[in-house]
């Protein structure tokens, strides 16, 4: 782990106090399953801009991928975790990235083809900053990031779109929200 991830992982496991039992939840499944996106990059950006560590973060993103799992699962999960960790500020989100592209097109109006890996949904989001992954391996506690663009923007509070998958608009929606709440974050160009 280079320096970075770890300063990464003293934010959201030492720093704040509501990332960890995320990890206690994503232990318990059956799945490989990691915390990802916006409870991440927000407790980042909360810490390094002085924030409370609950500051504007309006979901926990908890993903998996499971070839085999259905949405109802899916469903079941997440209704199950948000009923366990109600000291959590937010809401928990869960995702078998195995099934988005079942509702990918209905939701943002674009199909996509199956994810083959939760690296592979990582590597889509919509911007370099919170393209960020983290999972706590069941057989050590060891935590592994997956960043695919690194995480110099992340720490820098740098907003990069990642073009691979979003179109302009949702970049610009996703930027702009981030902006009101976050003033000192700084927006690039599409």
């Amino acid at each position: 782990m280079n320096q970075r991830e770890k300063h990464l992982v003293a934010v959201i496991d030492e720093w704040s106090p509501y990332v960890r039992p995320l990890f206690e939840l994503a232990q318990s499944s059956d799945n490989e399953c990691w915390i990802g996106a916006g409870v991440i990059t927000q407790s980042v950006w909360n810490y390094q801009f002085g924030y409370p560590a609950d500051y504007g973060i309006g979901d926990a993103d908890l993903i998996y991928f499971d070839s085999t799992g259905t949405l109802e699962e899916e469903k079941n999960l997440e209704k199950r975790w948000n009923d366990n960790c109600r000291n959590v500020p937010f809401s928990i989100d869960v995702t078998n990235e195995a099934l988005v592209h079942l509702w990918y097109e209905e939701k943002f109006n674009q199909s996509i083809k199956p994810y083959t890996s939760v690296k592979d949904a990582i590597d889509t989001w919509p911007t370099t900053a919170s393209s960020v992954g983290v999972k706590r391996k069941k057989n050590d506690g060891e935590y592994e990031v997956y960043a695919p663009f690194g995480l110099e923007d992340l720490f820098q509070g740098i907003i990069r779109p990642n073009k691979r998958l979003i179109p302009e608009e949702v970049y610009w929606n996703k930027a702009e929200k981030w902006k009101r709440r976050w003033p000192e974050l700084k927006i690039l160009p599409w």
